[in-house]
């Protein structure tokens, strides 16, 4: 292919190009915007200063190097232009190796690494298609839900139960991304467990605790009495289902097929977790958005320690390794980066399968108590922490020294989880490790203005800043937990009592364009005058606000607040009144009533 056919195919409205030929100079780029270029030199010493052509569409750039052939220095060549990419602008990349021989082409997502090529990518694509790679397909999203609905009947209808089913799918996926034939009719339901395990065992040959999450994995799912006993016929049904009706939404190396992959699990916990409805699986686009708000990127030392089924570490690690401009740099992210601990062992193996899903090793999960881990944590070095902790915490899992203060009837973390947000904030600050920590937390942590609640956020403000507390939509956790919830964001170390500080950032993001639908969950929505994600739309709207610091009639507030106020919205900003209708009036009656009922209140008159 020549290269006005290229341009032409990619979208020639996108093409850059600096220098005449319609290529791109990486020093004049650097020069014109009083940055230093420090070229990377092949082994004769010659620098790679030139791309052959170069599109930019808003944070995506796709770089295109044609050759005749191709060959490892190539992809050196190649790499070097990502690297400089990166440094000049921070934008994602698309690197493509063309060939002017023919038509064929070879492409990477991100790094030009083994990791990241994508072998089934052999032809050129539009500019929207290359932007598609790090976007959301809103119609695959519905899909993935709709098909893990399906399956969940399909397990239930061979008997597997609720608690295991999440670990023995994830399992299988795992084992059908990474090349699992169970199509030889031969095969027995005990050789196929078998080539399972072996998958296992390969995938995890890197990983110090190799032997402890086999054995968890062998244990709660391989050799279950309900996965023994499955007929052979159950078993190809149930992977044939996986194989046709989930992994050709997700078996892909873009940020969609992650996001939807990401979608699966949370869905699918929500759903065979419906007989606790204090299982708050935190939804995807929540997790993007605490991710964005608190600024991750490769030098992100990022830490969840309640990580459930690691839906924050998925994203925190697609957000790193997305801002990585060499493998080198990915490398790093994975194994030095990420960590999480979880509590429930076979969540635990959850997360360990999610992360292996993904391409990671996860040699930084741990299974436990985060109050048992101080010392690990401390060792860690977060400097961003993600976190939904349990918001009615049992008695076994918290330290005694706490339990030991609540009242003799108490059976539940009277914090409603803010206890975990004080002491991770306590562990840094006693190594003096500053850090940014977003949480998902009760309403009820907010407005609380009195007993543990009070005196947690009152000590709380004594050595850390609230930077921000987002109220988020009502049933947000749908259909799993029932609870209103709110994103709280603290500087840890910082002090909120600093003059420095600015007022306290308050958004009222109760509208996140999704709406509920049966047997489904929360469905995200499209604008039909753009065809765009409302979602999309939305997110960047309450990013903006929050980054800029904004006051908005309707949408938000800032405002100084000690830990005796209320830590809400809605207490502080001013309503736009030409929006209410007679609907929104009944509609925050009706909802402030239940709000009361559910949390015990009870009106005496005077």
């Amino acid at each position: 292919m020549i290269r006005t056919d290229m341009i032409s195919t990619v979208g020639r409205e996108y093409l850059t190009s600096n220098i005449e030929n319609d290529e791109y100079s990486y020093p004049k780029a650097f020069s014109s915007q009083s940055l230093t270029f420090n070229p990377v030199r092949n082994k004769a010493g010659r620098a790679y200063e030139k791309i052959d052509i170069r599109f930019v569409k808003d944070d995506i750039s796709v770089l295109i190097e044609t050759k005749q052939k191709f060959t490892k220095t190539d992809e050196e060549q190649l790499s070097a232009y990502v690297e400089y990419e990166k440094a000049l602008n921070g934008n994602k990349t698309i690197a493509i190796l063309a060939n002017t021989v023919n038509d064929a082409v070879r492409v990477w997502r991100g790094v030009v690494s083994d990791s990241d090529l994508m072998p089934k990518e052999t032809a050129l694509r539009t500019m929207d298609e290359y932007v598609d790679f790090y976007t959301s397909k809103i119609n695959n999203k519905e899909k993935v839900m709709q098909n893990t609905y399906k399956l969940n009947e399909l397990l239930h209808r061979h008997s597997i139960p609720e608690k295991l089913r999440s670990q023995f799918v994830g399992t299988c996926l795992l084992a059908l991304k990474n090349g699992l034939n169970f199509s030889v009719s031969s095969l027995t339901a005990a050789q196929i467990r078998a080539r399972i395990k072996e998958i296992l065992e390969n995938l995890l040959n890197s990983d110090i605790n190799k032997a402890e999450k086999l054995a968890l994995l062998n244990r709660n799912v391989l050799g279950d009495q309900y996965i023994r006993q499955l007929k052979i016929d159950a078993f190809r049904e149930i992977l044939n289902f996986i194989q046709d009706n989930i992994l050709p939404f997700i078996n892909d190396k873009s940020t969609s097929g992650q996001d939807l992959l990401n979608l699966f699990f949370v869905t699918f916990n929500k759903y065979v977790g419906k007989s606790d409805k204090n299982q708050a699986f935190t939804p995807d686009h929540i997790t993007d958005f605490m991710a964005k708000i608190t600024g991750i990127n490769k030098h992100s030392v990022v830490l969840d320690p309640c990580c459930g089924s690691g839906s924050f570490l998925v994203r925190a690690m697609t957000q790193a390794l997305d801002d990585c401009a060499t493998a080198t740099e990915q490398e790093n992210v994975k194994k030095h980066q990420i960590f999480g601990i979880e509590y429930d062992e076979n969540i635990y193996g959850l997360a360990t399968t999610n992360m292996l899903i993904h391409s990671d090793g996860n040699s930084n999960i741990r299974q436990g108590s985060c109050f048992t881990l101080a010392d690990w944590i401390k060792e860690a070095k977060p400097n961003v922490i993600l976190m939904n902790p349990p918001y009615n915490g049992q008695r076994i899992h918290l330290p005694k020294t706490y339990v030991d203060t609540w009242a003799k009837d108490k059976k539940e973390d009277p914090s409603k989880g803010l206890y975990f947000v004080k002491y991770i904030a306590d562990t840094l600050n006693s190594v003096n490790q500053q850090a940014k920590l977003a949480v998902l937390l009760p309403v009820a942590c907010a407005i609380g203005t009195s007993g543990e609640i009070a005196r947690l956020k009152k000590e709380l403000l004594q050595e850390n800043t609230l930077d921000a507390v987002f109220t988020l939509p009502n049933e947000i956790f749908y259909p799993g937990a029932s609870a209103s919830a709110c994103c709280m964001v603290f500087k840890i170390g910082t002090k909120h009592s600093d003059i420095s500080n600015p007022d306290t950032f308050f958004g009222y993001c109760k509208d996140d364009g999704f709406k509920k639908k049966k047997n489904i969950g929360r469905v995200e929505q499209i604008d039909t005058t753009t065809g765009q994600s409302k979602w999309i739309q939305i997110e960047q709207q309450w990013i903006d606000l929050y980054r800029n610091r904004h006051a908005v009639d309707g949408l938000s507030a800032t405002h100084k607040v000690t830990g005796e106020h209320e830590w809400l919205c809605e207490a502080y900003m001013k309503t736009d009144y030409t929006k209410l209708t007679d609907q929104d009036f009944q509609q925050t009656i009706n909802d402030y009533l239940a709000y009361l009922v559910k949390e015990g209140y009870v009106y005496e008159a005077n």
